[in-house]
């Protein structure tokens, strides 16, 4: 069984007890996070899709960690300007086990 769900602006495939890497989420470790926009569930040859969401599907997972993913380097650069601006970025994300779909 699997379901696409919406987090952070972007959709993620997920599957039961599988490991997800989203944009972080405002919640401690081991706390429980239910999705509330299902776009899709399926199981074997059956499949729901929502118009946008699923209203009676629910996909539960636990927070397993926070962190920040590696740097970033930006460069803008302007040829024959003498114009140069390095930036570096380090996005922050939440790790959540899968728990249940329903």
């Amino acid at each position: 069984m699997y379901a696409i769900v919406v987090t952070g602006g972007k959709q993620y495939r997920v599957a039961k007890d599988q490991v997800v890497r989203v944009e972080k989420i405002e919640l401690g470790e081991g706390e429980t996070f239910h999705f509330d926009k299902v776009l899709l569930v399926g199981a074997g040859d059956q499949l729901k899709v929502g118009a946008p969401y699923l209203q009676d599907s629910k996909v539960s997972a636990q927070i397993m960690s926070h962190g920040r993913a590696d740097k970033v380097n930006i460069i803008k650069f302007r040829r024959r300007k003498h114009h140069m601006k390095r930036q570096g970025h380090r996005q922050y994300y939440t790790d959540l086990k899968i728990i249940n779909i329903e």
